[in-house]
């Protein structure tokens, strides 16, 4: 009976740390409109900054944005070289995967998953996976 209080209080603790971690993530990302920093690629690795982030000069660049209620805003450049907004839904696979669906008007719906490799205030890096069938799990 000693270890089952015990064994219980290190699974409570366990499951706490889990939520903040998933908790940070969302802080960090949700909210903020982040843009393609082309210029710091690595292979298959695609680098984000907030669109505060002071960029150098370029013809455009795409992002998205992440709000509350699994909403996505997709920035593409615009004909006129500014940025298109087009809807989409996002959701957490896991802690570090999320699937982001995208939804062009007149155009097939577009889906994805992105795998989060780091993630900082001021940077987000991550590799892009096609998604062929629902992933949803």
């Amino acid at each position: 009976m000693r270890y089952a209080s015990f064994l219980c209080l290190v699974c409570l603790l366990l499951l706490a740390n889990t939520c903040k971690r998933a908790s940070k993530v969302e802080q960090q990302l949700i909210g903020k409109t982040w843009l393609h920093a082309f210029e710091e690629d690595q292979e298959d690795i695609t680098t984000y900054r907030p669109n505060t982030y002071d960029f150098p000069p370029s013809r455009g660049r795409t992002g998205f944005m992440l709000e509350k209620g699994g909403i996505l805003k997709n920035y593409s450049i615009a004909p006129a070289d500014g940025l298109e907004e087009q809807p989409g839904t996002w959701q957490f696979m896991q802690d570090d995967e999320i699937l982001i669906t995208i939804k062009p008007e007149g155009q097939p719906q577009q889906q994805y998953l992105i795998k989060i490799v780091s993630l900082d205030h001021d940077l987000l890096k991550v590799k892009r996976e096609e998604v062929a069938e629902s992933p949803i799990r």
